[in-house]
């Protein structure tokens, strides 16, 4: 990303360990089931190279059939603290937001601490939208790694 970039934050607490929300997100058949998907749609191909330099696709088919593809590429790998990748929708936009992922550990569970970063043009559009799509989302890993 360039310097000239808009950021947003959501934060959440998990009742489970740093290690198991960490590999929640780079294990594929885990992620499946809650990254990039939500009631409307159902992830229908999902692949991970989770190493620096990697990449991941998961296509969501909503409602009606259509798919939309979520790709990215991991940048920093730290388990269980910190993961940084790429992330776009290539039909919707053809450019990339970078999302940080900071996880803490406490005397119980842990605390996520997700950064995304777009242009100022991606956040005007598409910023509200993002930021509430992130928090869905990680009610979902909540489900995926306290259950």
């Amino acid at each position: 990303m360039t310097q000239n970039t808009v950021s947003l934050q959501v934060t959440r607490r998990f009742d489970a360990a740093p290690e198991r929300v960490f590999d929640a997100w780079l294990d594929v058949e885990v992620a499946r089931h809650w990254l990039f998907r939500d009631e409307t749609g159902e992830i229908v191909a999902a692949r991970a190279d989770p190493r620096v330099g990697g990449t991941f696709s998961f296509v969501r088919r909503d409602a009606e059939g259509a798919d939309l593809e979520h790709v990215g590429e991991y940048l920093v790998i730290d388990r269980p603290r910190r993961l940084v990748f790429t992330f776009a929708v290539p039909s919707i936009s053809p450019e990339y937001d970078r999302v940080t992922i900071d996880i803490e550990r406490l005397d119980r569970g842990c605390e996520l601490t997700l950064t995304s970063e777009m242009s100022p043009e991606i956040f005007a559009e598409w910023g509200e939208q993002t930021k509430e799509g992130w928090t869905k989302l990680l009610g979902g890993l909540a489900a995926q790694v306290e259950g």
